[in-house]
């Protein structure tokens, strides 16, 4: 049987090996989490620390500053949470090209913690938001600016450095999501200070769901009051006293119940193998060259950025409109081509597993199937 040719990695990282590993690492979780004795905290959380300071490593965060979460969603919930009176008054300044579930919990805050949401719209029949247009939507009335690191539907990438810049000078807060670019674009908080940042292990870095991070620059924590805390917030979880509750000193006070430790545990194979890895970038790049020239050749209009380096690591395809996408994903599935659509958006992203044969077979029933109206 033909392999399959796998294009889905800004949904779900694929490597080899992946499934022994994290079937050896959640087993080891079920033997510790199922004995019959009391070394259940110890063994996991040492373990979830070793999650938070492999991702501490990835972007160059400083011990304390990170932590885990249930996804970005909670983690970004988290952060608004923490901010209280800051942006009250404020704009908070987001693209129109964000991933999706941010902006429907920061509309529907907004109310309730007296900020203004803007999105930067897009302009007509552009697949992304510019950096000069959301530099010219920036007054010294946003509070904080949420920038997408790679977006999810046209990969492109923001000029962070230059966003970052603004913000400086005009003295808004600026967090980023590393979601869709993380684990195929380097990022490091020591070249990009960004106060706060939030993603996932899910998608390029392989891991699995619920194993997200916040993070947030230290002396912004100390500040940091977050609405959603529990017990694992303090310092101490296992103290108890009702009328005691004091925040953790560093990341941790952005826990808050019981956290995600299988999770973790089964991200940190994925998070290991990652570490060890050198070619991912060129071979990817490689690989979405090949479809870029491929794509051009059979006359697709390609919906993300023209140069490599301001993009991430997918490259998205306008399909025709008398193209049902849906219809074709469903017929490259039965051919063991392994892609996704939002929209008319072809998403395409190669990744450790895709090899450029893939390339050539996902570019046969594409042509096949454009050229009679799929």
């Amino acid at each position: 049987m033909t392999d399959p040719a796998y294009f889905l990695y800004h949904s779900i990282g694929q490597y080899p090996q992946k499934a022994q590993d994290m079937e050896a690492a959640l087993a080891q979780f079920a033997r510790v989490w199922g004995a019959v004795d009391d070394a259940q905290w110890p063994g996991m959380l040492s373990a979830r620390a070793e999650f938070i300071d492999l991702w501490c490593d990835l972007i160059g965060a400083e011990p304390g500053t990170l932590t885990s979460a249930d996804n970005v969603t909670t983690a970004l919930y988290s952060v608004m949470g923490s901010l209280g009176a800051r942006l009250r008054g404020k704009r908070v300044l987001i693209a129109a090209d964000c991933f999706p579930s941010l902006h429907f919990l920061l509309n529907g805050l907004a109310g309730r913690m007296g900020f203004t949401l803007d999105t930067v719209p897009l302009r007509a029949g552009a697949f992304w938001v510019t950096d000069d247009d959301m530099i010219a939507a920036w007054g010294t009335d946003v509070g904080l600016a949420l920038l997408t690191f790679v977006t999810s539907t046209a990969s492109h990438r923001p000029d962070l450095g230059r966003l970052l810049a603004h913000g400086r000078d005009i003295g808004s807060l600026v967090g980023v999501d590393l979601t869709q670019g993380i684990g195929i674009i380097p990022f490091s908080l020591r070249d990009t200070p960004v106060d706060f940042c939030v993603s996932t292990t899910l998608k390029w870095l392989c891991g699995t769901p619920g194993a997200g991070i916040v993070q947030m620059r230290a002396d912004l924590i100390a500040e940091a009051a977050p609405e959603l805390r529990g017990w694992f917030s303090q310092e101490n979880p296992f103290s108890w006293e009702l009328d005691g509750f004091a925040y953790a000193p560093d990341a941790r006070r952005f826990d808050h119940g019981t956290p995600s430790l299988m999770a973790c545990i089964g991200s940190v194979p994925a998070l290991k193998w990652h570490r060890s890895q050198e070619t991912l970038l060129s071979h990817n790049r490689r690989l979405t060259k090949a479809i870029a020239t491929r794509a051009e050749a059979a006359g697709m209009q390609i919906a993300s950025p023209q140069a490599a380096a301001a993009r991430g690591g997918s490259l998205m395809l306008r399909l025709p409109d008398r193209v049902d996408a849906t219809a074709l994903v469903d017929h490259l599935r039965t051919r063991r081509i392994h892609v996704d659509a939002r929209g008319q958006i072809l998403r395409l992203s190669p990744g450790a597993i895709t090899r450029m044969d893939h390339v050539e077979r996902l570019f046969e029933a594409l042509k096949s199937q454009i050229q009679c109206g799929a």
